[in-house]
């Protein structure tokens, strides 16, 4: 332990990596824009600038503590330095505030209020560069980036692609793609983790609400929305709701309000994924083939594989993931004169995923020919639009989803978090469904925010060997693990967003805050409370199998070619 003197006051510190975190944790928010605890540190930015006894100015991000330092955060030197610093971010920036997807919540904005700047003193003289809007679920405008290089190094060290980096030098220096491709060519998977990290609007959600309101506008439309389940727990943390609050009744009233005439849980197709994937996993270490399985759930992990390791693709399941399973069923079941009553049907799907975005575009995504799901909005889509209607959140009466498919189990609830997926797996292949039984699974290693999770399940005489992997990075660890032999493993869960789908490219963030832990937590508190455990004592799951889908499953369930 030991002693440094902030601005007059001793603190103390122990293992802290830098000068930044401490004076964090003694109540000054120095700002940042180029800091993330999870990243390598940049130290670009300067705005978290301090000044020593001696008048020695360093970024404290990247200064280790020592004891016996005696530092100083707001002289008038360091207000002056920094309030530079934002006025030149500014100048080089497109200022267009007003009609920016970040007003509002911008850091650079807040910074530019906090520090009282009301006029910028330079002109801009960069060329407006074009914005690239080719990717189905990510718009770049280079024209408002600040080169924090956020989204160079969560690409790179988080995600492992580097699809993003810096080029040029001086006041030519930009971030791009290399040869300056437009996101469509390269390799990038949709993730949307450069956006959460991104502190201006360089990087935004390419948004489908205006679709889903000019269909909820036409009478001959029958607008259905089917809901994912880390959505419910990120949706009120905008409205002044408690982190991982499960908000799944507020969020059905809204929709029905808006006009949405069905709103469904896609937790119902969650089940369904996993009688099927159970059953595909089962044929597949019986007959020693096309091992180990890797989860399909995941649209941006999917690309991965088909970009990064085409060799594992025959070990991808073969299962649609629950979105692209409810948009098929739904379609099919509204296909029938009798079901669909004169009116067409606009599926649209709320996710935390901007990949789903992708996914709903490729052509394995259709079924007969036509489109499955009409529009994907992200959960902070589904916030704008709760705002722009006016709607008192907070104070809605909850209401429950509505039938034929509106029940799911706690297990397609927890596929919103890391090991979720295997979880619930591993819940159908029980024999028991007691509280011990589940809670033995639960503790077997496959819950936590750990990157790379590694579980020996006995199963009939055998050990099902299982890996939990999040964060794309962690994923090609794992898959050269398997190549060169040092691994082997039977299933293999990959999400690529860390900590899973609560922390998915399409949620709300702050870039000084991580909730991922408040919503995971949300999830397992909410399968908690559920009657239904596990996806096979699901009732709705004998009405599919037999009822007026009897017949349909592999059609309307899993990936052709």
């Amino acid at each position: 332990m030991g002693t440094i003197t902030i601005n007059g006051k001793k603190v103390q510190f122990t293992d802290e990596r830098n000068l930044l975190t401490i004076i964090r944790k003694a109540g000054i928010d120095l700002p940042t824009l180029c800091y993330q605890p999870e990243l390598t540190t940049f130290s670009d930015c300067r705005l978290c600038t301090v000044e020593d006894d001696r008048g020695r100015t360093f970024a404290s991000c990247s200064e280790p503590p020592r004891d016996g330092m005696v530092i100083y955060t707001h002289t008038a030197r360091l207000r002056k330095y920094r309030k530079m610093i934002v006025e030149l971010l500014l100048a080089a920036h497109h200022k267009e505030c007003t009609t920016c997807e970040r007003c509002g919540e911008c850091p650079l904005q807040d910074l530019a209020n906090r520090m009282d700047i009301t006029d910028v003193r330079f002109q801009n003289y960069k060329e407006p560069q074009p914005i690239d809007d080719s990717s189905p679920a990510i718009v770049r405008d280079p024209n408002k980036c600040i080169l924090c290089g956020n989204c160079v190094r969560v690409c790179s060290e988080i995600q492992g692609l580097g699809v993003l980096d810096f080029a040029f030098r001086g006041s030519e220096a930009t971030v791009t793609p290399a040869f300056n491709k437009v996101l469509s060519q390269t390799e990038c998977v949709s993730c949307g983790q450069c956006r959460v990290v991104c502190t201006t609007g360089a990087l935004n959600i390419k948004t489908h609400i205006d679709p889903v309101w000019a269909a909820i506008d036409d009478r001959d439309t029958r607008v259905v929305a089917q809901i994912a389940p880390a959505v419910r727990v990120a949706v009120g943390e905008a409205f002044g709701m408690a982190e991982g609050q499960n908000v799944m009744g507020k969020i059905v009233a809204a929709l029905h309000t808006m006009g949405f005439d069905e709103v469904y849980d896609t937790t119902y197709t969650a089940d369904l994924t996993i009688m099927e994937e159970s059953k595909e996993f089962l044929d597949r270490v019986v007959k020693g083939e096309k091992l180990p399985l890797l989860t399909s759930c995941c649209p941006a992990w999917v690309k991965f594989v088909g970009d990064q390791y085409p060799e594992f693709k025959p070990n991808v399941s073969t299962c649609r993931s629950p979105q692209q399973m409810f948009s098929a069923l739904l379609k099919d079941y509204y296909r029938d004169m009798f079901h669909a009553k004169g009116k067409k049907t606009f599926v649209v799907s709320i996710m935390p995923c901007t990949a789903k975005k992708a996914e709903a575009e490729r052509p394995n995504s259709y079924t007969y020919g036509q489109k499955d799901t009409d529009a994907v909005i992200t959960t902070t889509e589904l916030i704008r639009m709760i705002q722009y209607y006016g709607l008192d959140f907070k104070n809605l009466a909850e209401e429950a989803c509505d039938m034929p498919f509106g029940l799911g189990s706690g297990g397609g609830v927890i596929f919103g978090v890391t090991g979720g997926v295997t979880e619930a797996v591993l819940r159908r292949l029980a024999d028991g469904h007691d509280p011990a039984t589940l809670a033995a699974i639960a503790e077997c290693g496959i819950r936590g925010d750990e990157g790379i999770k590694e579980a020996v399940i006995p199963y009939k005489g055998m050990d099902v060997k299982i890996c939990v992997t999040s964060g794309l990075a962690n994923a090609r660890k794992v898959l050269e693990a398997v190549k060169s032999g040092e691994k082997e493993y039977h299933l293999i869960e990959v999400m690529a967003c860390p900590g899973g789908c609560v922390m998915g490219g399409g949620q709300p963030t702050r870039l000084d805050h991580k909730p991922s832990t408040a919503r995971g937590k949300g999830l397992y508190d909410v399968d908690r409370s559920m009657v239904l455990r596990k996806s096979d004592e699901n009732p709705l799951m004998d009405v599919f199998y037999n009822g007026y889908f009897k017949g349909k499953a592999h059609e309307l369930l899993h990936n052709h070619g």
